[in-house]
C-alpha cells in the first residue's frame, strides 16, 4: 500500500516504538556484490539479481559511452582501409564499407539515443545534495554471505533507480550506502550507532505497510535523511509465520530509499523494493 499524501500527515510515525535494537559498529570493506538465491524458499517469488550492465571496472571510464567508442573505431579503420588500398574498390566492397560505416555512425549515437529510452533518463536527473558525504556501512556482526547480499543489493538500488540513499535493516543487522548528512559532531566509528538511535526514535522499525512519500518539503522530514531529500520509499521485510494465516507476520526490518527528485519511484520502481525486501525475509 503506497502513500502519496503531504509528509506533514506521516509525521505519526515518529511516535512508534520498535522492539528492535541494534548492536552495530563501523565497518568498512571491500565486497564482491553477490546474492545467493539457493538459500531462498523454492515458493517465495525469486528475484532475477543478475547483472544490469557490462562494465569493465576502469576507474574513471563511464562505459555508457563505451559503443561511441567502438563506433570510432571501426569507422577509422574502414576509412583508413578504403583509402590506403592500392586497387580500385569493386562494388561489392564499397557496400561492404557503406554498411560498416552506418553502424560505426549508429555506435556513435547510440548513447545519446540510450537518452530519450524509457528508463536511461532518471540516473541523469538526480542530483547529489551539499554536504552530502559517501558511505558503505555495515554491522560488524554480519557474517560473510550477508554482507555480499547487502552490498549486491544495494548496489543494484543505487544503480538502477533514483536513489542516492538507501539502508537496509534486517535481523538487527544494518547496512547503510550512498550519500548520507552526517551531524559534525557524530564521530566515524560512531556513525552506525547514531543511523540505530535514529532509527529507533522514529519507529521504523514497528512498519507494518509500504511508506511512499512523492513530495518531501525543505525542512525536511527526519534527521538523518540526507539534505535535500525530496521523495522517500520504506518497504517493511515481512516474514509469514503460518503460511495459512496471512495475518500472522513477523516484522524483520526494512528497506529504505531516498532520492533527490520528486516522484522519483514509480510503481514499478516500489514494486521492486518490495520484491528485494522478500528476498530477504526469513534469512
Amino acid at each position: 500500500m503506497s502513500y502519496a499524501a503531504t509528509p506533514l500527515s506521516l509525521i505519526p510515525l515518529i511516535q512508534l516504538k520498535t522492539s528492535t535494537k541494534f548492536r552495530a559498529k563501523k565497518r568498512s570493506a571491500t565486497l564482491s556484490p553477490r546474492l545467493d538465491n539457493s538459500k531462498g524458499n523454492s515458493t517465495d517469488p525469486q528475484l532475477n539479481l543478475s547483472v544490469l550492465r557490462f562494465t569493465l571496472g576502469i576507474p574513471g571510464l563511464d562505459e555508457s559511452y563505451l559503443p561511441r567508442w567502438i563506433g570510432y573505431g571501426f569507422g577509422s579503420l574502414l576509412v583508413l582501409n578504403h583509402f590506403a588500398g592500392s586497387v580500385s574498390p569493386t562494388l561489392p566492397q564499397l557496400r561492404t564499407e557503406a554498411l560498416g560505416v552506418s553502424l560505426a555512425v549508429f555506435s556513435i549515437a547510440l548513447p545519446y539515443l540510450g537518452k530519450f529510452l524509457k528508463g536511461a533518463t532518471p540516473m541523469d536527473q538526480t542530483r547529489i545534495p551539499e554536504g552530502c558525504e559517501q558511505m558503505f556501512l555495515i554491522s560488524e556482526t554480519t557474517s560473510n554471505t550477508r554482507k555480499e547480499d547487502l552490498a549486491w543489493a544495494t548496489y543494484i538500488l543505487l544503480r538502477n533507480t533514483n536513489t542516492i540513499s538507501v539502508i537496509i535493516s534486517v535481523q538487527e543487522e544494518l547496512c547503510v550506502r550512498g550519500y548520507w548528512s552526517i551531524p559534525e559532531d557524530v564521530s566515524k566509528p560512531n556513525v552506525l550507532d547514531w543511523f540505530e538511535k535514529q532509527i529507533k526514535s522514529i519507529g521504523l522499525s514497528n512498519l507494518k505497510e509500504t511508506l511512499y512519500l512523492p513530495q518531501i518539503e525543505d525542512s525536511g522530514l527526519w534527521e538523518m535523511l540526507p539534505k535535500g531529500t525530496r521523495s522517500l520509499v520504506v518497504q517493511p521485510v515481512m516474514d509469514v509465520l503460518h503460511p495459512s494465516d496471512g495475518e500472522n507476520e513477523k516484522i524483520q526490518g526494512f528497506v529504505l530509499l531516498a532520492s533527490s527528485m520528486r516522484y522519483a519511484y514509480s510503481d514499478k520502481d516500489r514494486a521492486w523494493a518490495g520484491a528485494l525486501a522478500k528476498k530477504f525475509r526469513g534469512k
